[in-house]
């Protein structure tokens, strides 16, 4: 753009001298060259610390891997490359039949928790009745041997013999009734065991099964979001594994395009959100489009550190850093264009200040649209 601007005084020049026969001489050269450098440097002062130009500038947008949940071979690949999709509709099939024996296996291993569980309530009732009947039992033996007991004591109706074997059966009785109600705490206990009102057995196996469930569903790998896939690399037969770092497929989403250009730091304390901004494609010559900043990113890399054992060299704090401008451009403008995502070309912010030098600005910047007829320029 700096050259555009002094090409444009030199062809002014030219023809300045040619329309008024103007000589060449020492006193008109050395004056159109010192005017050239007062006005451009002027010029070029005032527009690149007020209303800033970036030569890179590009639509960023976002991506998401498609890690399936579950591992298995691809058995069918039913998303097409570069055709939009909705959020739910299917991208590729993983073969289900591993986790469908797991989910058949979990459900009987259910059913029978819950015959179990039928079990246990039938295992208590008898033990409760089990207990009650030794506990009758124990206390006919006791009944049985106070009457031994007494009538030994009273009338000698008794030796000490047949005492001691009714004292005998009464204790037998009372471990007997201990045993009982021992069995009927145990039994209790069993059927009784409960998280939320749901038996502890029923619910682990329930969860067990949902997972199971869940496994299987997940063998159906489906679009997140509305968007598309690209460059689909997946074919069938392919084991997929669910691993980070090696998806399966990249996901576009589609969101509102949003661009960012790289700014000069003399001029990161002029930009602000709301302003003005005017943007050129490479792939749209000759045509400007007219949008707004949305902020200025508030950090650089090139001062980033990190926590990693190392000292710092100072070889990563050389670079220079340059600040990043975000900013939108209407979705109406863009439509009928085509622009692939991360489409690239340049960009100017216009504040507030100097507003009169605006206007050579934005010459410059179509001077360089029709530029990228013949070849796109920084």
């Amino acid at each position: 753009m700096d050259l555009l601007l002094i090409l444009t005084y030199a062809g002014i020049c030219i023809a300045i001298f040619k329309i008024f026969n103007i000589p060449l001489n020492k006193w008109t050269v050395p004056t159109a060259v010192l005017g050239g450098i007062v006005l451009i440097g002027t010029l070029l002062l005032l527009m690149n610390y007020n209303h800033p130009y970036s030569g890179n500038m590009r639509n960023v947008f976002r991506t998401v891997p498609i890690v399936p949940y579950v591992k298995g071979q691809v058995v069918a690949i039913e998303a097409k490359p570069n055709t939009p999709l909705k959020k739910g509709d299917v991208l590729f099939r993983i073969d289900p039949e591993p986790y469908q024996y797991a989910v058949d296996q979990k459900r009987a291993e259910l059913a029978q928790a819950k015959n179990q569980f039928a079990q246990d309530k039938a295992l208590l009732d008898k033990a409760i009745a089990v207990a009650e009947d030794r506990d009758a039992e124990r206390k006919r033996s006791f009944q049985s041997y106070e009457r031994y007991r007494k009538g030994q004591l009273k009338d000698k109706v008794f030796s000490d013999n047949e005492v001691e074997n009714r004292r005998l059966l009464w204790k037998s009785s009372e471990a007997a009734y201990d045993a009982a109600v021992a069995e009927v705490d145990r039994a209790r206990i069993a059927y009784e065991s409960n998280i939320d009102g749901v038996n502890t057995q029923i619910a682990r196996l329930t969860a067990a099964l949902q997972s199971a469930e869940f496994d299987l569903r997940e063998t159906v790998v489906r679009a997140p979001t509305d968007g598309m896939v690209t460059q689909i690399g997946l074919t069938v037969g392919s084991m997929a594994v669910p691993l980070p770092l090696r998806p399966t497929m990249v996901f576009v989403p589609t969101e509102k395009r949003v661009f960012a250009a790289q700014v000069w730091q003399n001029s990161m304390r002029k930009i602000a959100a709301g302003q003005e901004v005017e943007a050129i494609f490479d792939t749209v010559p000759g045509h400007v489009f007219k949008g707004q900043v949305l902020n200025l990113l508030p950090a650089m890399s090139e001062g980033e550190m990190q926590m990693n054992g190392q000292l710092l060299s100072a070889n990563r704090l050389m670079p220079h850093g340059f600040g990043i401008a975000i900013f939108e451009i209407p979705d109406e403008q863009l439509e009928g264009f085509k622009l692939p995502l991360g489409v690239q070309g340049k960009m100017a912010i216009y504040t507030q200040d100097f507003t009169h030098v605006a206007v050579m600005r934005r010459i410059l910047l179509r001077m360089v649209g029709w530029l990228s007829y013949v070849y796109p320029i920084k």
